[in-house]
């Protein structure tokens, strides 16, 4: 077996086990606590539109990461760019597609199949909608801005699952955004845009100045 392929199984592996424990982990706390993470889980052609339709704001604001040059958005982009894109490199589209559908399955049972609605029934709609989100963007946490974005797209993925009353809607949602983006991170134009250095963005006060008393390089006057 090959380095390359190796690493592909090793990360299709780990995408299962995480992913996968989602699934058992909606299973186990649903039964917990009375909450099948399924309930509302239910096929309708309308609501399948519903999910595709859903997912365009989402890939809005990912394409705005990627384009707009402000610090936090640039340390995102280092991060899909540097980490991201070589650990996912090996695998092909049907990788990307069976882990996309894998984490769009696992964190919508776990996030709103069963927690949202399980906090629903000890708090109203709003505060259930922000703990979960909350614990969405923490689930995510791989810089602070990332964590603040997962948490606003896990409330609004929690409004549009309370809206249509259909799980199915933020499954699709969820799936879809995470193929697109994954596939336009590996192989789209945006995968060779140039990216814009971090020290880019430190503070410009720290330029290089004359320090008092320094000696002046050989042959340099001091005029």
């Amino acid at each position: 077996m090959s380095e390359e392929s190796s690493h592909r199984d090793t990360v299709v592996l780990l995408a299962i086990a995480v992913e996968g424990g989602l699934i058992v982990l909606a299973w186990v706390l649903g039964w917990v606590l009375g909450q099948p993470p399924l309930q509302h889980f239910f096929w309708t052609v309308p609501d399948a539109g519903r999910g595709v339709l859903a997912t365009l704001p989402l890939l809005i604001v990912f394409f705005l990461i990627f384009y707009i040059p402000v610090q936090p958005l640039v340390r995102i982009r280092h991060f899909s760019e540097e980490i991201l894109r070589p650990l996912l490199a090996p695998c092909s589209w049907l990788d990307l597609l069976g882990i996309s559908v894998l984490a769009g399955l696992g964190e919508e049972m776990l996030f709103r199949g069963m927690l949202q609605p399980a906090f629903t029934t000890w708090v109203n709609f709003w505060m259930a909608l922000a703990i979960t989100s909350i614990l969405f963007g923490l689930f995510h946490l791989i810089t602070p801005t990332y964590a603040l974005l997962a948490a606003l797209m896990g409330a609004y993925l929690g409004w549009v699952w309370d809206y249509t009353g259909n799980l199915l809607v933020v499954v699709i949602t969820h799936t879809l955004y995470d193929f697109l983006a994954l596939l336009f991170l590996l192989y789209g134009p945006g995968s060779a845009s140039p990216l814009p250095p971090e020290d880019e963005f430190e503070d410009e006060d720290e330029e290089t100045a004359a320090v008092p008393g320094k000696e002046p390089l050989d042959g340099q006057s001091e005029d």
